[in-house]
């Protein structure tokens, strides 16, 4: 059983095994908590297995820094993360250690629900594994969240943490390919990271937006509905990304729309202000 400080409350772990997504849950994943663990804090205690044995633990993290990414199979932060991850490892997994630890699931559907037993995480664990192709650890956390919560949790955050435990970099998003790059590049070297967070948002939400289609189509449909009640700018997004874009790169689709939603929304304001005279 994966086993951390926190013992979270039958309320805490019912609210953190969300089964609908909400707008407040968008909200709270925009913002990091005041006190989540930033920059120059110790990472919180933990103690999760890893697929296929071994355990990744706060006690033991070895003597290279660690690449520390949460993710889950429905989150499409992390559908346009998985190649960047992979990649990074490609050039720096002889340096750094890197693990993903699968997380709750950030738009559970009818066809890929919230996990309710331990059994179930771990099978998540491995889809999200075998999905993504993940050449390195995958950790699972248990069902409440416990570490998650105690990092304040983000679908797909990541932060570079030194062998003392000590985390040296913090991203809000784990597509930030730029922002963990220059981090690894850093810390790999010895030093501690020029920049100790990242403050990309908009473009890796965008990145994001035009693999929501294909999350939906996994999860099962009741996904896009609930962002439609819950987050419509961004379901526009992804209708648009997906009916006008397809042509396109997974990442770019989402900026493409945006861009495009824009200009129809300027000419409309120019021909009703031409009206208007």
């Amino acid at each position: 059983m994966p086993t951390t400080p926190h013992t979270p409350t039958a309320d805490a772990g019912e609210t953190y095994r969300f089964t609908r997504f909400r707008t407040s849950l968008l909200i709270d994943d925009l913002t990091f908590s005041p006190d989540a663990p930033a920059p120059g804090d110790h990472v919180p205690a933990f103690d999760l297995p890893v697929l296929d044995g071994g355990r990744f633990t706060s006690t033991d993290l070895g003597p290279r820094p660690v690449l520390l990414v949460f993710g889950s199979r429905t989150c499409p932060v992390t559908e346009s993360a998985g190649p960047i991850l992979n990649t990074l490892h490609r050039e720096f997994g002889d340096r750094a250690r890197f693990v993903l630890v699968n997380t709750r699931e950030a738009h559970p559907g009818q066809h890929f629900d919230q996990p309710r037993t331990d059994d179930e995480k771990r099978r998540h664990a491995d889809e999200l594994r075998r999905h993504h192709a993940v050449p390195f650890e995958v950790a699972v956390d248990d069902l409440d969240g416990g570490l998650h919560r105690a990092m304040s949790p983000k679908p797909n955050s990541a932060y570079l943490i030194d062998s003392s435990g000590v985390i040296r970099f913090r991203a809000h998003w784990a597509n930030d390919a730029r922002g963990l790059h220059a981090a690894l590049t850093d810390i790999v070297s010895g030093r501690v990271p020029h920049r100790d967070r990242s403050r990309a948002m908009a473009g890796p939400l965008l990145r994001a937006v035009g693999h929501l289609p294909g999350v939906v189509g996994f999860a099962g449909g009741r996904v896009e509905r609930e962002i439609w009640l819950a987050a419509a700018p961004l379901a526009l997004l992804s209708r648009v990304s997906r009916l006008l874009f397809r042509w396109l790169p997974k990442d770019l689709r989402g900026s493409a729309a945006a861009t495009s939603i824009t200009a129809v929304m300027v000419l409309l304001v120019a021909v009703a202000i031409g009206v208007a005279r």
